[in-house]
């Protein structure tokens, strides 16, 4: 399996040679595989919770009917009502220190063979209780309605390293929900208008990869800084023309990314925006990762969730080229002087340390499935962030309305166009 690449020498950088001078090179692929091709082995570390009989307790009375209250974030009692928080994230730490490759025990490789169902025998009355992963991580001892949770990390996807619990109510989701679609009530279709309502919404945890990456970045290119600008030309063919000085530059530094985040679902990875708006997700990012906390299935009572089905070595691609799209934005913010634009020849990325963990983060989720005219059909949602309550999403639009809106527009731009011709002819 291919890994990031690990730390090595880096070409030189050729700074202040004419442009002629430099041969093109053509830009290395992200995060190839290391030279020599034995990958190094990862470091698993154990995240998983210690409750391997099934029952989480209360650690005040020792009950197992336990609940979120979004409101503080905390585990609740429902029976001596006390509030507590699971353990902090183990692999939260300084990027700075990173070395090698770090994976937490929920990231490691799906199994495909694995069981999806699970019989717990309950310790607290002998009973056996069946839990099917498909459809929850809990389920009630039908004896003695002890809840028995999975936390033991099974290799199926189904248990990640952390998880960030929700902060938003319902309530407070539906008000988030209800003002998106209404400052979009004007060009919404008709029959949505009639049919929408909040009281379907759900609230998700959804599977992420969350990953943390050390390297060293050298980039070559030029740029251009602008010397002068004049106009030549008759009042009837006048031309702006730019002179600009061109440079060779390179860039040498450290790259630190703390919790690049990125879906671990593949029918999110695979986006269809011909069938449905699910990519929305990726608009109310980022979630506060500084809240997770160790897994805890009492955190997903009374919201549904969706297992991991993709490993780490499906990311890489993804992860490389959003790496390396931070160390162009991190090389642009240095070189403000080349004003008239950059163009980067070569960006050599090594990594030598990278830090790989499993996340389920809180989602509150509408939809709505439009019928077109034609038949086709069409799956909108509006997203809310579970903890800062960022929303987006689409709404079916009135056609008809939004054309002739355009056409007026248009209509309006070529009148005022044409009064301030005749005024200045």
């Amino acid at each position: 399996m291919p890994d990031l690449p690990t730390q090595q020498d880096l070409p030189p950088v050729a700074v202040g040679q004419h442009p002629s001078q430099q041969p093109p090179q053509p830009e290395q692929p992200p995060f190839s595989p290391p030279q020599p091709p034995q990958p190094e082995q990862p470091q698993v570390v154990q995240t998983a919770g210690d409750a391997k009989d099934g029952i989480d307790k209360c650690p005040h009375c020792g009950s197992s009917d336990i609940e979120l209250n979004p409101q503080t974030g905390m585990l609740h009692c429902h029976y001596c009502h006390s509030e507590w928080s699971a353990p902090a994230d183990a692999l939260t730490g300084d990027v700075h220190q990173l070395s090698g490759i770090v994976i937490g025990s929920g990231a490691q490789d799906i199994i495909p063979s694995v069981d999806v169902v699970m019989t717990f025998k309950c310790s607290a009355c002998g009973a056996e209780v069946i839990v099917d992963t498909r459809e929850a991580l809990q389920a009630r001892c039908h004896w003695c309605r002890n809840t028995l949770s999975v936390n033991e990390q099974i290799p199926n996807g189904a248990v990640p390293d952390v998880v960030v619990p929700f902060r938003l109510t319902r309530e407070q989701a539906q008000q988030h929900i209800e003002q998106f679609v209404s400052k979009r009530q004007f060009y919404a279709n008709p029959t949505f208008k009639r049919e929408f309502t909040t009281e379907n919404i759900m609230g998700v945890y959804l599977p992420y990869m969350v990953v943390d990456v050390k390297g060293h970045v050298r980039m070559t290119g030029q740029g251009e800084h602008l010397v002068r600008r004049y106009t030549v030309g008759s009042k009837e063919n006048r031309e702006t023309r730019y002179d600009a000085d061109l440079y060779d530059l390179g860039r040498d530094f450290d790259l630190l990314v703390d919790d690049l985040t990125v879906e671990a679902s593949s029918e999110r990875l695979q986006q269809n925006t011909v069938a449905n708006s699910n990519n929305v997700i990726n608009t109310i990012l980022p979630f506060p990762m500084e809240t997770a906390v160790q897994f805890n299935a009492n955190y997903l009572r009374g919201y549904t969730s969706e297992k991991r089905d993709t490993n780490r070595e499906a990311l890489l691609g993804l992860i490389g080229a959003q790496t390396r799209d931070l160390a162009r934005n991190r090389a642009k913010a240095t070189a403000t002087f080349y004003d008239r634009g950059i163009r980067w020849d070569t960006l050599d990325l090594a990594v030598s340390g990278q830090l790989w963990k499993t996340a389920y983060l809180p989602v509150w989720l509408y939809s709505y499935l439009q019928v077109k005219n034609d038949g086709s059909r069409f799956l909108h949602y509006v997203a809310v962030n579970g903890v800062t309550g960022e929303t987006m999403g689409s709404v079916p639009v009135h056609k008809p309305k939004l054309l002739l809106v355009s056409g007026l527009i248009e209509v309006v731009g070529i009148v005022v166009g044409l009064a301030l011709i005749l005024l200045f002819a």
